[in-house]
């Protein structure tokens, strides 16, 4: 394959993500939402089963679950389990945050066409209300069987308790009610559709005619039972006959009305709770009903699980079908969700698929259903055109139809054409990291105003090739208007991922050309500063793609890229900096309450520095739902380490520039400097920036696939360490013996001497990594040297080292394997990345050449300086 290809063959496969991760959704079947004193009373772990009742209690151990935990972990930012989730869950069930809530989990989504047929009215927010978290006003779908039941219960509560004689109820009086009920929603516009259940009450099995005598006898028996068992609840339509009789009676009436007002017919079809019979559910038995009414466009609803291949046949053969895949997604397993996907495509057209969530009373199941099937979209479409039967634009245009456009065109809705190119929801979660769901930018930026109307800039964040952070500050106003004219972007100079910190050009940089910088909706948060709010985001060409320079989109491709072949990882940091006061002459200096400070100490707890600063950060990060697991005492006068929990990968990153943002923010207002400086003290430990890593997806516990992943980190990590070890004062701390991680390349369980620490399963620790890196490029390095490992199955050189590699003779390193060290400054390191082309391949060429010739640059300022001068030109810039 020729370079232009590959290029070209990379193009489309970043420009088909960006279409399935960007394009707002049509969501052609789902139900109300329930009102916030209503949610109690539901099980939670309904957002991912059908089960019910007891069986309900064995959900979490299913595929399903675990990954929704993950996923639902994410959107929260908490800790992955499901305790946590429940516990986030219902800190977002305030009825001052419930609707913001909402709208978050709704995000992406332009349309849904609701069937209000579920639930108690008293309980449920009404299908109308669902219109403020969506970009067009949502849709009606009526439900026949609710229809008979609410005319039949009206008429019983005139007759009033108890139940009434057979003949109260008069047949001809319910078809009337019913007939005019039907013409009411053929001629009301904001009805898309009418849905049958009968699957769940009779089966599919319809008879081709139900006499109307025989309906009317069905319906005198029953009421002939309510009477003799004093009977007083709510009548149900499940007797067959009667079934039956109403959904032919409704079908002929839509299939004679005028084309105009004409409406399409969903039938649920394949699984749901034990109240159906399965063996009577496939969507095999509607052969003869199809046929009987060729005139009805019918949608096969859930995608006939577990029969979709009937389902995609039925959809193949008769041009009135189409099927929809609601339900599959999320409560089947991602693996069962792309063969369902498979096999649809087997023989449905594309253009008759249509996308649903089928979310009911949590808006966590809106969330859910729109991330796991664009994850899914996008795995199963890669894999035809890497197969060869699809082109990159035969993709984007299935991906196209079936998340927008088939449900635009079957139901007349005359939405206009999606957006992609010039809006930005990008996912978190599951990652998706991100991925997360797509959200609506002004949606979100209204969401804060509500909260806090005195916000009034938006802070664009990016974090440069020296590590620095660098930020455009942009009236909030601006950014509204310019999202109401299509797309809010900013030109930011090429030169900007080749400045130095005194702002020159390193070589190769041009001073011509510009980017545009899009941010990220799925990460804002408020501050650091009161007025403001924060965003990440990506450098893109002028045609929209992703600039191979920038940082922020070599991590995600990364990310994507190790997802494509189904790996996940989890990051967590420990943050580690030192508060300073600014001495007379303007230098910085020790901080002042450093007596008696040591690792671990109690002391440092209860003084002003971390009250003042520390306990204000933390306080104000809980606020913005950003978590802190714990604080503790460093070694250094004035250190202070901060642990973050877990996220996913981009999340994890963004977590932690953020959370130094606020701290450096805090500490400012207090007359204090934060620095991460690696050595800030010659004769004491120094500030590292160590990473918890672990494999999130399934299958990443076993040895086979994690032990792969991390002999490939350390077979790289020489590469590695010119991006985790970025500057030449780096490598002051690159001692053994000093709690650093040592010089040697090893590995030990729970030993803090090696550059890698096993704790548990894949949960490891890399400790070469100090706060000086740019976290994207650092992890970037790790995850595809990691990743590279797993795929080439690279076999753990090394042993298992109990102690501290320095203090072993020779032959004592050589029987664990261990032979070669960390570089020992950063030429070193980036001499060792240029040799690596398997780690410049991955992180891109381009972007190698110039963050290599800003580090050379680097260097020679360092070398420049002397030893004292060196120190404060570190602590004043990181």
């Amino acid at each position: 394959m020729t370079e232009t290809t590959s290029n070209n063959d990379q193009a489309g496969r970043d420009r088909l993500s960006h279409v399935i991760k960007t394009i707002p959704v049509v969501d052609n079947h789902a139900h109300p939402l329930l009102l916030p004193t209503a949610l109690s009373s539901y099980p939670f772990e309904g957002v991912v089963s059908e089960a019910n009742g007891e069986a309900l209690s064995f959900t979490p151990s299913s595929l399903a679950h675990i990954r929704a935990t993950k996923q639902l972990a994410s959107l929260h930012s908490c800790a992955p389990t499901w305790e946590a989730v429940v516990k986030s869950t219902e800190g977002k069930r305030d009825p001052m945050k419930y609707e913001a809530w909402i709208g978050r989990c709704l995000s992406g989504t332009e349309t849904i066409l609701v069937d209000d047929g579920i639930g108690n009215p008293g309980e449920l927010y009404r299908y109308e209300d669902l219109s403020a978290y969506t970009e067009s006003a949502c849709w009606r779908v009526v439900r026949i069987e609710r229809v008979v039941e609410d005319i039949i219960n009206k008429l019983l509560e005139v007759v009033g308790s108890p139940p009434p004689e057979p003949d109260t109820i008069k047949f001809q009086e319910v078809l009337t009610r019913f007939d005019d009920e039907i013409l009411a929603a053929l001629k009301d516009p904001r009805v898309a559709a009418f849905k049958s259940v009968i699957c769940y009450r009779t089966g599919l099995e319809i008879p081709g005619f139900v006499h109307g005598d025989s309906a009317k006898t069905a319906l005198a028996q029953e009421f002939w039972r309510r009477k003799h068992t004093k009977n007083t609840s709510r009548f149900r339509l499940h007797q067959p006959s009667l079934s039956e009789f109403f959904l032919l009676r409704a079908a002929r009436m839509i299939q004679e009305a005028p084309p105009r007002s004409r409406k399409i017919l969903q039938i649920h079809t394949g699984f749901g709770d034990n109240d159906l019979n399965l063996a009577r559910s496939s969507p095999s038995h509607l052969q003869d009903f199809i046929r009987a009414h060729r005139f009805i466009k019918i949608v096969l609803l859930h995608a006939g699980y577990p029969f979709s291949r009937e389902a995609g046949y039925l959809a193949n053969t008769y041009a009135n079908v189409w099927v929809d895949v609601g339900e599959v997604f999320p409560c089947v397993s991602r693996a069962g969700q792309e063969a369902v996907l498979h096999q649809l495509l087997e023989l449905t057209p594309w253009s008759k698929l249509l996308f649903s969530t089928d979310g009911n009373f949590f808006p966590e199941m809106y969330y859910l259903g729109q991330l796991q099937f664009r994850e899914v979209l996008e795995a199963v479409l890669v894999d035809y055109v890497r197969k060869g039967d699809l082109s990159w634009k035969d993709a984007e245009n299935i991906a196209v139809g079936i998340l927008y456009q088939n449900a635009n065109q079957l139901y007349e809705l005359k939405l206009p054409k999606p957006q992609i190119a010039t809006q930005n929801f990008n996912f978190v979660g599951s990652q998706i990291q991100s991925s997360t769901i797509e959200q609506r930018p002004l949606q979100i930026l209204d969401a804060f105003l509500a909260q806090d109307p005195d916000i009034r800039y938006l802070r664009l964040y990016w974090n440069d090739m020296t590590g620095t952070p660098r930020v455009r500050a942009v009236d909030i106003d601006h950014v509204k208007k310019r999202l109401k004219e299509g797309s809010f972007s900013v030109g930011i100079t090429t030169a900007s991922l080749g400045l130095m910190q005194n702002d020159t050009l390193a070589p190769g940089t041009s001073p011509t050309g510009e980017f545009k910088f899009h941010p990220d909706w799925s990460w804002v948060k408020r501050g650091p500063r009161p007025s403001h709010l924060s965003v990440y985001g990506e450098f893109k060409t002028a045609d929209g793609l992703a600039s191979p320079l920038c940082p922020r989109s070599t991590l995600k491709k990364i990310v994507e890229s190790a997802r494509s072949l189904g790996y996940e990882f989890l990051l967590g940091f420990e943050l580690e900096l030192v508060l300073m006061q600014k001495e007379a002459d303007n230098t910085i200096g020790r901080n002042e309450h450093s007596d008696g400070h040591c690792w671990s100490s109690s002391r440092m707890l209860d003084r002003p520095i971390f009250s003042d600063i520390i306990e204000k950060a933390i306080s104000y990060l809980r606020s913005v739902d950003v978590h802190i697991e714990q604080v503790h005492a460093e070694s250094a006068p004035g250190q202070l380490e901060v642990v973050l929990p877990a996220a996913p990968t981009l999340q994890a990153v963004d977590d932690l520039l953020f959370v130094r943002e606020v701290i450096a923010s805090v500490a400012a207002a207090s007359g204090y400097r934060m620095t991460l400086h690696p050595k800030p003290f010659s004769m004491a430990a120094g500030n590292a920036a160590h990473v918890h890593m672990s494999i999130s997806s399934p299958g990443g516990d076993d040895p086979v696939v994690y032990e792969n992943f991390y002999a490939g980190i350390l077979h790289h990590l020489g590469g590695v360490c010119a991006f985790t070890y970025s500057h030449p004062a780096s490598y002051e701390r690159v001692l053994d013996g000093c709690w650093a991680g040592g010089r040697w390349i090893a590995w030990g369980t729970q030993n803090r001497e090696t550059p890698l620490r096993k704790i548990k399963d894949s949960h490891w620790e890399l400790k070469c990594m100090d706060g000086i890196a740019n976290p994207y490029l650092a992890m970037a390095a790790v995850l595809s040297a990691g990743v590279n490992g797993i795929l080439t199955k690279t076999k753990l050189r090394q042993k298992d080292c109990p102690w501290d590699p320095a203090s072993l003779r020779q032959s004592a390193k050589d029987s664990f394997g261990i032979v070669d060290m960390l570089p020992g400054n950063l030429s070193e390191a980036l001499d060792k990345l240029k040799r690596d082309r398997g780690l410049c391949n991955e992180i891109g060429q381009e972007l190698v050449q110039r963050y290599s010739a800003v580090k050379e640059v680097e260097i020679e300022n360092y070398k420049s300086m002397g030893v004292e001068e060196r120190r404060q030109w570190v602590l004043a810039h990181y």
